[in-house]
């Protein structure tokens, strides 16, 4: 009864923010248990991660790699589901603005390394960067456009 109530007050911000928090527990569960996929963002689209089991030393170091990022996400996961529950208005809105301008930063550092190397036929399949780009691109696009609406439908603009 009372997830019900919640359910029907959820606002814009708050689906897209669950929807963010699905998206990114799948990558968690896909980084933890099958890191070497080409699906959902896995790194097996790196050909150095194959190239990496050759020396045990080097192995080890990128399932450590791998396993840090799983556990960052899943720190910001949980800050997420923490906000869902206890967090008012102002603090999603917040929250959203946030995590539009931590996505953004892909584009600096990220996302220039993942070109290059699919440049450098290092990235397989073919591509992956800007099929990469694209997907976060639209993620970027519906967090503005549900922040904009909130902003506006809302009363605070």
């Amino acid at each position: 009864m009372g997830f019900q109530l919640q359910v029907k007050k959820m606002n814009i911000l708050s689906i897209v923010i669950v929807l963010f928090v699905v998206l990114e527990t799948l990558n968690v569960l896909m980084l933890y248990f099958t890191p070497g996929t080409r699906r959902g963002n896995g790194v097996g689209v790196f050909n150095a991660y194959e190239k990496s089991k050759s020396d045990p030393e080097v192995h080890a170091f990128v399932r450590y790699l791998i396993n840090w990022v799983a556990g960052t996400k899943l720190i910001f996961i949980l800050l997420l589901i923490v906000i869902l529950l206890t967090g008012s208005r102002v603090t999603k809105i917040y929250s959203v603005i946030g995590l539009i301008l931590s996505i953004l930063t892909f584009f600096w550092r990220l996302y220039p390394a993942v070109k290059t190397l699919d440049n450098d036929n290092q990235i397989t399949p073919k591509g992956y960067s800007r099929t990469l780009g694209m997907m976060i691109a639209g993620i970027l696009g519906v967090l503005s456009i549900a922040l904009i609406l909130f902003l506006v439908f809302q009363g605070v603009v």
